[in-house]
């Protein structure tokens, strides 16, 4: 199958053979302060993340409050059980006006600062501010109009597919392209938080590039960074995952949340994993040239005289290489010097 092109968010590649794509998700980590959330975006500059994602709407613009059973989340969820969706999403949410000064740290870091919309506002909002991709999460790939109104900006998609069937996924996809996306990126994604890693299924990775012919990431709910770098091994272009500063600072999203530092560990470990998914070689590499010469082989390990005859006290297989083949040791054995040799001297034919 034809690699899938790259595309460019905020002047960065992403695709398949480039650094792999971190974007670093705030989501409601800020825990309602602005100053929490400037000190993420900062902590993120400094993990080598080449983004940092938000989430733009009011509670009133996700759900309204009403407090009947489907607007509770089940009482045993591990995180928000019991929790009423208006109330959650009130806390949540990143205020309107906090999105400016946010964007503005981001870029004075050198990051690309995007954002996933889920209104119609949000996505007036986000251009006002220039938002140079914009993020589909999962629940709303179902949202065509949603999905049209963010493909008629003309900036890229960065597409969750988390509970989506490929069906669902190429009505999205039709939908954004009849917008006038021409720049997308899916994400594989479990829409469970946190999302075991038994349950991430990461050739699907394989399976949505082969299906759609463009570029595939993974959007990460699991804890710690073992998932993601395999992703990356198996072809993702791009890595999504939430950031906060301590997780046992508490908060909506914190359980699942890596730490700056840990961050820092999927940039670089997600780049060699990249770089490690070379083709298949056999025999020695360039870099192996020294350990090459290190190789056994067949040395004269004690000092000989000229007509002394080959015995296994003084010719052994050792390191390094530039004598016999090791495996000639019985063919030399009971052969005669032709000259004498000091201990340490390379076994030729030449000399025997």
């Amino acid at each position: 199958m034809r690699i899938p092109d790259a595309i460019e968010i905020g002047g960065h590649r992403v695709g398949p053979g480039e650094r792999p794509f971190v974007i670093a998700e705030v989501s409601g980590n800020h825990n309602g302060s602005l100053d929490r959330a400037l000190e993420i975006v900062d902590a993120i500059a400094g993990s080598g993340a080449q983004a940092v994602k938000f989430q733009t709407y009011r509670a009133d613009t996700i759900t309204i409050d009403v407090d009947g059973p489907a607007f509770r989340i089940r009482d045993d969820h591990g995180l928000w059980g019991g929790r009423n969706l208006y109330q959650l999403y009130e806390q949540a949410h990143t205020p309107w006006e906090w999105h400016e000064p946010l964007f503005a740290r981001a870029r004075e870091h050198g990051l690309v600062p995007f954002s996933s919309p889920f209104d119609p506002t949000a996505i007036e909002l986000l251009e006002s501010l220039d938002a140079p991709a914009y993020k589909v999460a999962s629940a709303e790939l179902v949202d065509l109009p949603l999905i049209r109104r963010m493909a008629a900006t003309g900036k890229p998609l960065v597409v969750s597919t988390g509970m989506a069937t490929l069906a669902e996924i190429d009505a999205a996809l039709t939908a954004a392209r009849d917008g006038g996306a021409t720049e997308i990126v899916l994400l594989a994604c479990t829409a469970s938080y946190p999302a075991d890693p038994a349950d991430a299924n990461l050739q699907s990775i394989s399976a949505l590039r082969e299906a759609f012919g463009i570029p595939i990431g993974l959007s990460d709910h699991t804890p710690g960074i073992g998932v993601s770098v395999a992703a990356v091994a198996l072809g993702a272009v791009a890595i999504e995952k939430h950031v906060t500063l301590q997780r046992s600072d508490g908060g909506v999203d914190s359980d699942f949340s890596l730490e700056p530092g840990e961050l820092a560990s999927l940039v670089t470990e997600g780049d060699a994993a990249r770089k490690a998914m070379g083709p298949a070689r056999f025999g020695p590499r360039e870099s192996e040239r020294d350990t090459l010469a290190l190789r056994r082989s067949l040395y004269v390990v004690a000092d000989v005289e000229s007509g002394e005859k080959v015995t296994e006290q003084n010719v052994r297989s050792i390191r390094p290489a530039g004598g016999l083949p090791t495996d000639t040791l019985t063919t030399v054995l009971g052969r005669t010097f032709t000259r004498s040799v000091p201990r340490g001297t390379p076994l030729t034919w030449e000399i025997i």
